[in-house]
């Protein structure tokens, strides 16, 4: 009976008067590499460049049938978007309230399509409690941006396209998942009407809420100091509670992918499309990558649901270093060589003809003595090469593979020569400040004149939060009074003193 009444509500969902049916393509260069048959689900062509508009329009368009004033929402991304557009289209009051923190292009997106919006909170969640506040104060309908069964059918629309668009086998439709409401309806309808077609999940490794939920059989909050906020936007740390409802029912498989896979799912979306996905609409991609990897060639066609293409031009950067190693075209490696003259050519030598695409070294004359330690970044053409590549420089060389390590790949690539021999105590941290003004302001002004920072490197990648790199002395009875201000702060933050990047190119 459930499945039957989200079918009904599937079948009974408007939202062709800001949404369009979007094409499903076929990706021939993914396709080849692959040896099977990829189509891509262009969401990224919609009104505001993501699905999110057909629930936001399916929901609104239900409560303007109610008389409802107007609708408020808490979302810094696409779903702020829909519900405004929606509320413009049907003539009611949209007000969007979004963190502090959140980018400004974000902030313009939703205010040119006439909303209100207020800023409030650090975290999502501090946004959806005052949103809910507001709600109640001045009598406005809540819009959720997944957890909702009239938003969760708008969704499942995309799920009656792409059955009536390919007639032929489909092996696997590869959605992914934040909060669940779009694999609850594409899942649930194509459930109904095609039980052979997997419907597979596609999450981050940090944040991934769903696969966590079906393990345990119910729904979990992922920490909020282990969220991966990279695909921001399907960076949930709970599932909701309909969405869960539904989805666990019509769900076959959970995959999950790394950041590095993700920006690689970018270039990838790219290289058959000529659009640049957002890192959470090219996550389908990047779980197909995986899933073949693992299982095979598919049999039939898989589906990918690019969902989104809403990314700050100001990403590009990062997300372009991250995509060579994700498809193991680059690693990154540590290695100590001896510090004399000719050691470098004897060292290109094992290295060979491959493209390096980085070298990274500063003499120490402190400690002429000791190996030279070279930073280096290597083009390898599949992850046989990259094996057999580490196994010959080890036999001669000891290397440390640097390729999946944050620190390394985030900061100490771009520092490297920065060592310092007079620095007693020292710790190092990694942070996430919120990228806003005043962020480092109110860092430094809680960190006072009691800590000496010793080191300091950051670097703008466009995204909510600024990642930051910091040394700190420390005497032997400041530790306890430095992590009581770390938790005071509030921003998230690593020890990572022990790093191997960190021993080898800046102790």
């Amino acid at each position: 009976m459930m499945q039957h009444a989200i079918i009904k509500r599937i079948l009974d969902a408007s939202v062709y008067d800001v949404a369009v049916e979007t094409p499903l393509e076929k990706a021939p260069s993914l396709s080849a590499r692959l040896d099977s048959s990829i189509l891509f689900k262009r969401e990224d062509l919609q009104t505001i460049f993501s699905f999110k508009i057909r629930g936001a329009y399916n929901k609104i368009r239900l409560l303007a049938q109610k008389g409802v004033p107007g609708v408020v929402t808490a979302s810094a991304g696409n779903h702020a978007q829909g519900v405004a557009l929606s509320a413009r289209q049907l003539g009611l009051q949209a007000c969007i309230v979004m963190g502090r923190a959140t980018p400004q292009i974000k902030v313009n997106a939703a205010s040119r399509l006439g909303a209100e919006i207020v800023l409030h909170g650090d975290t999502y969640d501090e946004a959806a409690i005052y949103a809910a506040d507001l709600a109640l104060e001045r009598n406005l309908a809540y819009v959720h941006p997944f957890d909702d069964l009239d938003v969760i059918a708008g969704q499942g629309t995309i799920g009656m396209e792409i059955l009536r668009q390919h007639t032929g086998p489909i092996s696997a439709i590869f959605v992914p998942v934040g909060g669940g409401g779009l694999i609850a309806g594409v899942g649930s309808y194509v459930r109904y009407l095609r039980p052979e077609v997997k419907i597979i999940g596609v999450e981050a490794e940090g944040s991934a809420s769903m696969t966590e939920a079906i393990a345990a059989k119910r729904r979990v909050r992922l920490p909020l100091e282990t969220l991966d906020l990279f695909a921001d936007g399907t960076a949930v740390r709970q599932v909701g509670k309909e969405s869960f409802r539904l989805a666990r029912r019509c769900i076959d498989e959970m995959v999950t992918v790394n950041v590095d896979e993700i920006c690689a799912a970018v270039k990838d979306v790219f290289d058959d499309t000529r659009v640049l996905a957002e890192p959470s609409g090219a996550l389908s991609v990047a779980g197909v990558k995986r899933y073949v990897a693992e299982h095979g060639p598919m049999d039939g066609s898989a589906v990918a649901i690019v969902s989104g293409a809403n990314v700050n031009f100001d990403r590009l950067r990062h997300i372009s270093e991250r995509a060579e190693s994700g498809e193991y075209r680059e690693i990154l490696l540590g290695v100590e060589i001896p510090e004399e003259p000719g050691s470098f050519l004897k060292f290109a030598n094992q290295i060979g003809s491959r493209s390096i695409t980085e070298f990274n070294y500063r003499f120490d004359a402190s400690s002429a003595e000791n190996p030279a330690r070279v930073l280096v970044g290597i083009q390898t053409s599949d992850d046989e090469d990259r094996r057999e590549l580490i196994r010959s420089l080890r036999s001669h060389y000891p290397v440390t593979d640097l390729s999946d390590n944050e620190v390394a790949v985030l900061h100490v690539r771009h520092m490297v020569g920065g060592r310092s021999s007079g620095v007693s105590g020292e710790q190092l941290y990694r942070f996430e400040f919120p990228e806003r003004p005043g962020a480092l302001l109110e860092f430094l002004t809680r960190l006072g004149d009691r800590f000496n920072i010793t080191m300091f490197h950051y670097r703008n990648h466009g995204a909510a939060e600024g990642r930051v790199l910091a040394g700190i002395a420390l005497r032997r009875g400041d530790k306890g009074a430095f992590r009581s201000l770390m938790q005071g702060i509030g921003y998230r933050h690593w020890n990572e003193s022990d790093n191997p990047a960190y021993r080898m190119f800046l102790d």
